[in-house]
C-alpha cells in the first residue's frame, strides 16, 4: 500500500469544516486547557463524548491523571478565546479567560466560559491510542448550559469563521 504524503493528508482536512472547542481540566496545582477541533459525540446512552490530544501534548499528561474534565463548544464571537487557548507557550487557563465571564463546573470543577453554546462535564471512561493521538472516550456527567441562539465558531480552510 502507498503512504500518503501528509501534506496532502493535511490539506484535505482542512477543507472539512469542524466545530471548535476549548476543553479545560484542574489539575490540582493549576488549570489547562486547549483549543480542540478534534471532539464529537460517540453514543446516546450511555451519553459519551471523544476528543483527540496529542500523545507528547501536556493535556494528554494531565487528563492521563485527572478523569473529569470540560468541553465548552464555542460561539463565533469567541475566536479570541479559541486563539488564546491555541497558542503555543500558553500561560494557565485562569489568566486566558479572566476576562470573560466564566465559571467551574460543579462536577469537573474545570473552568467553562460563560458565553459558550454549549459546555459538558465529562469524565474519562477510555483512553484509546490513534497514532501521534490519543482518544479520550468520556461519559458526560452533566450539559452545563446550552445557548443555542448565537451561530457558532468554526474551522475550515486553517481559519475560524
Amino acid at each position: 500500500m502507498e503512504e500518503v504524503p501528509s501534506r496532502d493528508f493535511t490539506d484535505a482536512l482542512a477543507v472539512f469544516a469542524t466545530g471548535v472547542v476549548v476543553v479545560t481540566v484542574r489539575d490540582g496545582r493549576d488549570d489547562i486547557g486547549t483549543t480542540l477541533t478534534a471532539f464529537s459525540s460517540v453514543s446516546l446512552d450511555p451519553p459519551l463524548v471523544m476528543i483527540a490530544v496529542a500523545n507528547e501534548s501536556y493535556l494528554a499528561e494531565v487528563l492521563g491523571r485527572c478523569d473529569r474534565w470540560a468541553v465548552t463548544v464555542l460561539s463565533a464571537a469567541q475566536r479570541a478565546i479559541a486563539g488564546r487557548f491555541a497558542a503555543a507557550g500558553r500561560p494557565s487557563a485562569r489568566l486566558l479567560i479572566a476576562s470573560v465571564p466564566h465559571h467551574r463546573g460543579r462536577l469537573s470543577d474545570a473552568l467553562i466560559t460563560d458565553d459558550g453554546l454549549a459546555a459538558f462535564e465529562c469524565e474519562t471512561r477510555q483512553r484509546v491510542p490513534a497514532g501521534d493521538h490519543v482518544l479520550f472516550v468520556a461519559e458526560v456527567l452533566s450539559v452545563d448550559h446550552i445557548a443555542a441562539d448565537r451561530p457558532p465558531l468554526i474551522r475550515v480552510n486553517r481559519r475560524y469563521r
